[in-house]
């Protein structure tokens, strides 16, 4: 998505360790323009799939789930990092190691929102290893649901997180895949 990397190479900045940094319109402070135009883009790639939810994690997802979701009028379902009192009842749970954050979150769907009936979009802001889809992946497969695409806004394609999930079958779109950053020069280049 030629907008996207285009604002990805005025505000993003490359940052030691492989890590990019958008706060400035994606998973801090909210660029709502460009993220309708994701949203847009998300429904067009995914037009054909019978999408009745989409599931992403919290915090950077639900902010571009949400927009997406009024693409494909349906409500969103975010993956919570801890539990609640204002979930009760049966959750599925599972354990998610963030990249960013080099830790392991526990994180938990109420049963009462994911059910064998449901046709699940994922959308995340990143994907680089893969960790957090995955364990995404596990919580739809606990509930029986089916898993209808994977929607990205940036991919490190660098790294193996969507060249594993493609290689096992699942409808992956990413946005904008970045295929080299470097730290020292701030060089973004971009997959097409």
């Amino acid at each position: 998505m030629e907008l996207l990397e285009k604002k990805i190479q005025k505000d993003g900045i490359v940052k030691a360790g492989n890590v990019l940094k958008v706060d400035h319109f994606l998973n801090h402070q909210m660029d709502i323009a460009l993220f309708n135009e994701m949203g847009k883009e998300f429904k067009r790639l995914f037009a054909d799939r019978p999408v009745n939810k989409i599931l992403t994690i919290e915090a950077s997802g639900i902010g571009i789930a949400c927009i997406a979701a009024q693409y494909f009028q349906v409500p969103v379902v975010f993956a919570k990092k801890a539990q609640s009192i204002n979930i009760d009842g049966e959750v599925y749970s599972t354990k998610i190691e963030s990249f960013t954050h080099k830790r392991v979150y526990d994180v938990i769907v109420s049963r009462k929102c994911l059910g064998p009936e449901d046709h699940i979009l994922i959308i995340d802001d990143f994907l680089a290893n893969g960790c957090a889809v995955n364990g995404l992946l596990e919580l739809i497969e606990s509930a029986g649901a089916s898993v209808e695409g994977i929607g990205i806004v940036i991919e490190k394609g660098q790294q193996m997180g969507g060249k594993l999930l493609r290689e096992k079958g699942y409808h992956v779109e990413s946005l904008a895949i970045i295929e080299h950053m470097d730290e020292k020069t701030g060089e973004i280049c971009f997959r097409h």
